[in-house]
């Protein structure tokens, strides 16, 4: 029997994430970038108790998310838990945040502006604004795009009961004991009372004078770094997968994006301190201190440095700082269209800097060759 396919209904496609967003009744950013994440405009978000808005930036490739929330003078939001990860950077104000499980005791921690932690997978917490007289604003980034289209089911991604006990179980050190530093800079803890002024540590092999530092957060799948660099200093074109987050925690610059074999029409986001960017998958991107003083940027991200997540999420630390010419992610400065340096001192000369690279570059590049890398 012939089958008549003109008769048959199609498939409708869902995206379980996308009709979430719709249904929570408060603003979506989306776009390369956020111009200031201090300003972006919220609206009451009923799940929250608070105000907040959604940030999809194109770069996160439906993989993870952003928002920002703003808890009014002297308020609390309403408890929730949730089966996604989420990190959570205070971009003002001061506060406490209580956590707990199920049957276990009530934590609570005190957070600042720039204090920088994770909430544990599915514990119960609640979020509290210690000022009477001003808002308090966070920006969280979480997996929630991938955990809601893989169970499409909200009751059990807001309301299931099971506790994961092997990353949170209480501990009255959990948000206060001293982190542990690993190799390669990366840092294990559970809360960063001052993420804009942190000590970062040497990364030569990223270029420009950098600082950096790699954290691991409550166990998580998700990651998290902060860079810095100097004044008129740029750091090396680098690509890796989806979702990172950049967050400009200090300075005045610009990023360049663009895809692989597209160097003639690269995205030029100009940045600022609360400006976020978000690279899209694979894409080469770099970043341009033109300001006064050293610029300092936190990204949000994927990679975590223990729990390995695999394909496009997973950030290879052996390949990130490695050339491209030897099989890794980073363009070396000889290798760099000459247009970018050019490009970058008139910037610089726009804003009153000036541009140190030529020098550096010359001998950046001497000491690689001398060094046979």
């Amino acid at each position: 029997m012939a089958i008549d396919w003109a008769k048959l209904e199609t498939v409708k496609p869902v995206n379980f994430y996308e009709e979430y967003l719709a249904g929570e009744g408060i603003p979506v950013n989306r776009g390369f970038a956020v111009e200031d994440l201090r300003t972006t405009e919220v609206k009451p978000w009923a799940r929250t108790g608070a105000n907040g808005a959604f940030i999809v930036l194109d770069g996160t490739g439906g993989t993870n998310d952003a928002y920002v929330l703003e808890i009014p003078p002297g308020k609390s939001t309403a408890p929730q838990r949730h089966m996604y990860e989420e990190f959570v950077y205070v971009l003002d104000g001061t506060g406490a945040t209580t956590v707990w499980n199920d049957e276990g005791k009530k934590l609570s921690f005190e957070w600042g502006k720039a204090s920088l932690f994770a909430i544990p997978l599915n514990a119960h917490y609640q979020h509290h604004n210690g000022s009477g007289n001003a808002p308090a604003r966070m920006l969280s980034v979480t997996d929630a795009p991938i955990v809601m289209n893989l169970f499409h089911d909200m009751d059990f991604i807001f309301n299931c009961n099971h506790q994961f006990t092997e990353r949170f179980s209480g501990e009255d050190d959990y948000f206060s004991k001293e982190g542990k530093l690993h190799q390669r800079r990366v840092l294990s803890t559970n809360f960063v009372a001052d993420a804009d002024n942190l000590v970062l540590h040497e990364w030569k092999e990223r270029g420009a004078g950098g600082r950096n530092i790699m954290f691991e957060l409550a166990d998580s799948t998700m990651a998290a770094h902060i860079s810095e660099f100097p004044v008129g200093t740029y750091k090396k074109a680098h690509r890796h997968g989806p979702g990172a987050h950049v967050i400009i925690l200090n300075g005045v610059g610009f990023s360049l994006l663009w895809p692989e074999g597209d160097d003639e029409n690269k995205t030029k986001v100009p940045w600022k301190t609360g400006s976020m960017v978000v690279p899209p998958d694979r894409w080469f991107h770099e970043h341009f201190n033109v300001g006064a003083e050293p610029a300092r940027y936190l990204a949000l991200r994927w990679g975590s440095a223990r729990w390995k997540s695999g394909g496009v999420f997973s950030a290879d630390a052996n390949l990130a700082d490695v050339s491209v010419k030897k099989g890794g992610l980073q363009i070396e400065y000889e290798d760099e269209d000459p247009a970018i340096l050019k490009m970058f001192e008139e910037d610089c000369a726009k804003n009153g800097a000036t541009s140190t690279m030529r020098e550096f570059i010359e001998k950046h590049v001497a000491e690689r060759r001398a060094a046979n890398l």
